[in-house]
């Protein structure tokens, strides 16, 4: 009994030792007083000049345009400096258009509740014995059925 009161008592006085020594009349810092290098990061809004510059159809804002060619600039063989600007116009107004219809669908989602509405699961498992099994058929651009055809093809 004696010798663990001793080791109890040389327990303590050990870990009395490397305990930091606070002084009593030393003001304490509160901890919400301390503005960590952490709490500045994420405090930052990286895009507070222009809060929309990053969503999708943000490029309209934007000041985008095509280079006007000059009478250094390139022209393929071929084709007059007025065909080519024709062309680039026209490809340009096609990007445009198919960005303008990928914005138009930006943020529209398909709701899984109604999809399994409209395709019929019920816990009864009737649907199983239907075509496809309630799956939506897609047509895709090659062909995955692994046969040679004869004819040549473009695809």
């Amino acid at each position: 009994m004696m010798k663990v009161v001793a080791l109890l008592v040389a327990f303590l006085a050990t870990a009395s030792a490397f305990a930091p020594m606070t002084p009593t009349n030393a003001p304490t810092k509160s901890s919400t007083a301390v503005y960590s290098l952490f709490d500045s990061i994420t405090g930052m809004d990286l895009f507070a000049p222009k809060k929309d510059q990053n969503k999708y159809g943000a490029r309209t804002g934007k000041n985008l345009k095509i280079g006007t060619i000059g009478s250094g600039s390139y022209v393929p063989d071929g084709l007059t400096q007025a065909q080519y600007n024709k062309i680039r116009a026209e490809a340009a107004s096609k990007k445009e258009a198919n960005y303008q219809r990928n914005v138009a669908k930006a943020g529209k989602f398909e709701d899984f509740t109604e999809f399994y509405k409209q395709r019929g699961t019920s816990e009864g498992g009737s649907w199983l014995k239907a075509a496809g099994r309630g799956h939506k058929y897609v047509k895709t651009k090659y062909d995955w059925s692994g046969e040679k055809k004869d004819t040549a093809t473009f695809w």
